[in-house]
Protein backbone atom coordinates (compact mmCIF):
# COMPACT_ATOMS: atom_id res chain seq x y z
CA UNK A 1 0.00 0.00 0.00
CA UNK A 2 1.43 3.27 -1.13
CA UNK A 3 1.32 5.78 1.91
CA UNK A 4 2.99 8.79 0.27
CA UNK A 5 -0.14 10.82 -0.56
CA UNK A 6 -1.25 10.72 3.30
CA UNK A 7 2.67 11.54 4.32
CA UNK A 8 2.10 14.53 2.17
CA UNK A 9 -1.03 15.61 3.17
CA UNK A 10 0.14 15.32 7.21
CA UNK A 11 3.47 17.15 6.00
CA UNK A 12 1.24 19.60 4.81
CA UNK A 13 -1.23 19.89 8.44
CA UNK A 14 2.11 19.72 10.56
CA UNK A 15 3.86 22.86 8.44
CA UNK A 16 0.61 24.70 8.26
CA UNK A 17 0.28 24.29 12.34
CA UNK A 18 3.63 25.38 13.01
CA UNK A 19 3.32 28.37 10.47
CA UNK A 20 0.22 29.40 12.63
CA UNK A 21 1.86 28.85 15.53
CA UNK A 22 4.94 30.82 14.00
CA UNK A 23 2.72 33.80 13.11
CA UNK A 24 1.93 34.56 17.26
CA UNK A 25 5.54 34.98 17.96
CA UNK A 26 7.39 38.33 17.94
CA UNK A 27 9.08 39.13 14.61
CA UNK A 28 12.38 40.82 14.22
CA UNK A 29 14.39 42.50 10.34
CA UNK A 30 17.22 39.96 9.86
CA UNK A 31 19.94 41.57 10.42
CA UNK A 32 21.30 44.41 8.27
CA UNK A 33 18.15 44.38 6.19
CA UNK A 34 16.20 47.31 4.78
CA UNK A 35 13.26 48.17 2.60
CA UNK A 36 14.98 49.56 -0.19
CA UNK A 37 18.17 47.93 -1.53
CA UNK A 38 18.73 50.05 -4.78
CA UNK A 39 18.17 47.96 -7.58
CA UNK A 40 18.99 50.64 -9.77
CA UNK A 41 22.51 51.41 -8.90
CA UNK A 42 22.99 47.49 -8.00
CA UNK A 43 22.33 46.12 -11.23
CA UNK A 44 24.88 48.16 -14.17
CA UNK A 45 23.12 49.20 -17.41
CA UNK A 46 25.91 47.47 -19.41
CA UNK A 47 28.47 44.69 -18.63
CA UNK A 48 30.21 41.86 -20.60
CA UNK A 49 28.64 42.63 -23.93
CA UNK A 50 25.41 43.06 -22.53
CA UNK A 51 23.92 46.95 -23.40
CA UNK A 52 20.58 48.37 -22.00
CA UNK A 53 17.58 48.19 -24.43
CA UNK A 54 15.01 51.08 -23.63
CA UNK A 55 13.02 50.24 -26.72
CA UNK A 56 11.41 46.55 -25.03
CA UNK A 57 10.23 46.13 -21.28
CA UNK A 58 9.38 42.63 -19.73
CA UNK A 59 5.64 41.85 -18.89
CA UNK A 60 4.14 42.82 -15.92
CA UNK A 61 1.06 42.42 -14.07
CA UNK A 62 -2.24 43.29 -15.08
CA UNK A 63 -3.62 46.47 -14.08
CA UNK A 64 -6.22 44.48 -11.40
CA UNK A 65 -2.76 43.11 -9.39
CA UNK A 66 -0.83 46.53 -9.38
CA UNK A 67 -2.04 47.25 -5.95
CA UNK A 68 -1.33 43.94 -4.64
CA UNK A 69 2.62 44.11 -6.28
CA UNK A 70 2.92 47.61 -4.24
CA UNK A 71 1.95 46.20 -1.20
CA UNK A 72 4.15 42.95 -1.60
CA UNK A 73 6.90 44.77 -3.23
CA UNK A 74 9.09 47.32 -1.71
CA UNK A 75 10.81 47.99 -4.70
CA UNK A 76 10.61 46.34 -8.25
CA UNK A 77 13.19 46.75 -11.57
CA UNK A 78 12.40 46.05 -15.17
CA UNK A 79 14.69 45.93 -18.27
CA UNK A 80 15.80 44.96 -21.49
CA UNK A 81 19.07 44.24 -22.75
CA UNK A 82 20.73 43.23 -25.91
CA UNK A 83 23.90 41.58 -26.43
CA UNK A 84 26.28 42.12 -29.78
CA UNK A 85 24.74 39.71 -32.01
CA UNK A 86 21.26 41.38 -31.36
CA UNK A 87 19.69 39.16 -29.05
CA UNK A 88 17.72 40.37 -26.26
CA UNK A 89 17.34 39.41 -22.90
CA UNK A 90 14.31 41.06 -20.47
CA UNK A 91 15.04 41.17 -16.67
CA UNK A 92 12.77 41.56 -13.70
CA UNK A 93 13.76 41.99 -10.18
CA UNK A 94 11.12 42.95 -7.48
CA UNK A 95 12.21 42.93 -3.84
CA UNK A 96 10.40 42.79 -0.35
CA UNK A 97 11.46 43.70 3.28
CA UNK A 98 8.92 41.03 4.80
CA UNK A 99 8.70 37.66 3.21
CA UNK A 100 6.41 35.98 6.08
CA UNK A 101 3.37 34.06 5.49
CA UNK A 102 1.74 37.67 5.23
CA UNK A 103 3.55 39.31 2.35
CA UNK A 104 5.32 36.65 -0.15
CA UNK A 105 6.80 37.10 -3.88
CA UNK A 106 4.17 36.71 -6.65
CA UNK A 107 5.21 33.94 -8.84
CA UNK A 108 5.63 34.48 -12.80
CA UNK A 109 3.03 31.53 -13.27
CA UNK A 110 0.34 34.25 -12.18
CA UNK A 111 2.00 36.97 -13.22
CA UNK A 112 1.82 35.65 -17.17
CA UNK A 113 -1.83 33.98 -16.74
CA UNK A 114 -3.27 37.11 -15.54
CA UNK A 115 -1.99 38.79 -19.00
CA UNK A 116 -4.03 35.98 -21.23
CA UNK A 117 -0.27 33.54 -21.61
CA UNK A 118 -0.37 30.07 -21.48
CA UNK A 119 2.47 28.63 -19.18
CA UNK A 120 4.06 25.43 -19.20
CA UNK A 121 6.38 24.32 -16.54
CA UNK A 122 9.72 22.93 -17.79
CA UNK A 123 11.53 21.69 -15.49
CA UNK A 124 14.17 23.00 -13.16
CA UNK A 125 18.00 23.36 -13.66
CA UNK A 126 21.30 24.46 -12.92
CA UNK A 127 22.57 28.04 -14.02
CA UNK A 128 26.16 27.82 -13.67
CA UNK A 129 28.12 30.88 -12.63
CA UNK A 130 31.73 31.30 -11.57
CA UNK A 131 31.07 31.98 -7.69
CA UNK A 132 28.50 29.23 -7.30
CA UNK A 133 25.94 27.33 -8.84
CA UNK A 134 21.96 28.55 -9.03
CA UNK A 135 18.84 26.34 -8.98
CA UNK A 136 16.23 27.74 -11.24
CA UNK A 137 13.11 26.97 -12.58
CA UNK A 138 12.19 27.21 -16.37
CA UNK A 139 8.94 27.86 -18.07
CA UNK A 140 7.26 29.28 -21.00
CA UNK A 141 4.64 31.45 -21.82
CA UNK A 142 2.49 31.42 -25.15
CA UNK A 143 0.13 34.37 -26.13
CA UNK A 144 -0.61 34.19 -30.19
CA UNK A 145 2.12 34.54 -31.97
CA UNK A 146 4.53 35.61 -28.94
CA UNK A 147 5.80 32.25 -27.25
CA UNK A 148 8.36 33.37 -24.18
CA UNK A 149 10.69 31.22 -22.33
CA UNK A 150 11.29 32.59 -18.83
CA UNK A 151 13.72 31.65 -15.95
CA UNK A 152 13.48 32.64 -12.84
CA UNK A 153 13.91 32.05 -8.96
CA UNK A 154 13.53 33.01 -5.69
CA UNK A 155 15.74 34.28 -2.87
CA UNK A 156 14.36 34.21 0.97
CA UNK A 157 16.70 34.84 3.51
CA UNK A 158 19.91 33.30 2.41
CA UNK A 159 18.43 30.46 0.27
CA UNK A 160 17.61 30.53 -3.41
CA UNK A 161 14.23 28.68 -3.89
CA UNK A 162 12.07 27.43 -6.36
CA UNK A 163 9.19 25.34 -5.83
CA UNK A 164 6.24 26.24 -3.32
CA UNK A 165 7.03 23.76 -0.74
CA UNK A 166 10.71 24.96 -0.47
CA UNK A 167 9.72 28.78 -0.02
CA UNK A 168 7.24 28.18 2.61
CA UNK A 169 9.49 25.95 4.61
CA UNK A 170 12.33 28.23 3.92
CA UNK A 171 9.86 31.19 5.71
CA UNK A 172 8.82 28.67 8.55
CA UNK A 173 13.13 28.11 9.38
CA UNK A 174 13.00 32.00 9.81
CA UNK A 175 9.85 32.25 11.34
CA UNK A 176 10.96 29.46 14.37
CA UNK A 177 13.90 31.97 15.47
CA UNK A 178 11.46 34.61 15.13
CA UNK A 179 12.90 36.66 12.18
CA UNK A 180 11.38 37.77 9.43
CA UNK A 181 13.36 37.05 6.25
CA UNK A 182 13.27 39.72 3.05
CA UNK A 183 13.74 37.92 -0.55
CA UNK A 184 13.12 39.11 -4.31
CA UNK A 185 12.43 36.92 -7.52
CA UNK A 186 14.52 37.45 -10.17
CA UNK A 187 13.03 36.80 -13.53
CA UNK A 188 14.84 36.95 -17.21
CA UNK A 189 13.08 35.93 -20.17
CA UNK A 190 12.93 36.16 -24.01
CA UNK A 191 10.85 36.42 -26.99
CA UNK A 192 12.14 32.90 -28.87
CA UNK A 193 10.41 29.96 -30.53
CA UNK A 194 13.50 27.85 -29.31
CA UNK A 195 13.32 27.17 -25.80
CA UNK A 196 17.09 25.57 -25.88
CA UNK A 197 18.37 28.93 -27.35
CA UNK A 198 16.97 30.83 -25.04
CA UNK A 199 17.15 29.04 -21.82
CA UNK A 200 21.29 29.29 -22.99
CA UNK A 201 21.17 32.77 -23.49
CA UNK A 202 19.32 33.45 -20.03
CA UNK A 203 22.11 31.46 -18.52
CA UNK A 204 24.93 33.50 -19.86
CA UNK A 205 22.88 36.16 -19.42
CA UNK A 206 22.98 35.81 -15.35
CA UNK A 207 26.46 34.57 -15.59
CA UNK A 208 27.54 37.63 -17.18
CA UNK A 209 25.77 39.87 -14.25
CA UNK A 210 27.06 37.38 -11.66
CA UNK A 211 30.55 37.96 -12.90
CA UNK A 212 30.19 41.66 -13.00
CA UNK A 213 28.65 42.28 -9.73
CA UNK A 214 30.31 42.43 -6.05
CA UNK A 215 29.77 39.96 -3.09
CA UNK A 216 27.13 42.15 -1.39
CA UNK A 217 25.43 42.44 -4.54
CA UNK A 218 25.31 38.77 -5.67
CA UNK A 219 24.24 37.99 -2.10
CA UNK A 220 21.83 40.12 -2.56
CA UNK A 221 20.73 38.59 -5.53
CA UNK A 222 21.29 34.63 -5.04
CA UNK A 223 22.05 34.76 -1.10
CA UNK A 224 24.29 31.36 -0.77
CA UNK A 225 24.45 30.73 -4.31
CA UNK A 226 25.52 26.90 -3.00
CA UNK A 227 22.19 26.64 -1.53
CA UNK A 228 19.94 25.27 -4.02
CA UNK A 229 16.67 24.35 -2.14
CA UNK A 230 14.24 22.36 -4.34
CA UNK A 231 10.84 20.93 -3.43
CA UNK A 232 12.32 17.29 -3.25
CA UNK A 233 15.08 18.48 -1.25
CA UNK A 234 13.61 20.11 1.18
CA UNK A 235 10.79 17.26 1.55
CA UNK A 236 14.78 14.45 2.08
CA UNK A 237 15.71 17.76 4.80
Amino acid sequence: MDHRPRNVILLILMLTASLSAVALKPKQKVSGQSEKIGLDNMIPDDFGEWKLNKQLLPVMPPPELEEKVNRAYDETLSRSYVNSKNETVMLSIAYGGDQTGRLRVHRPESCYSGQGFQVTKIGENLVKTATGDIMAKRLAAQSASRHEPITYWIRIGDSTVTGLLGQRLTQLRYGLTGEVPDGLIFRVSSIDDNNSHAYTLHDQFVADLVRELPKSARITLVGNAADHTSDSENLIK
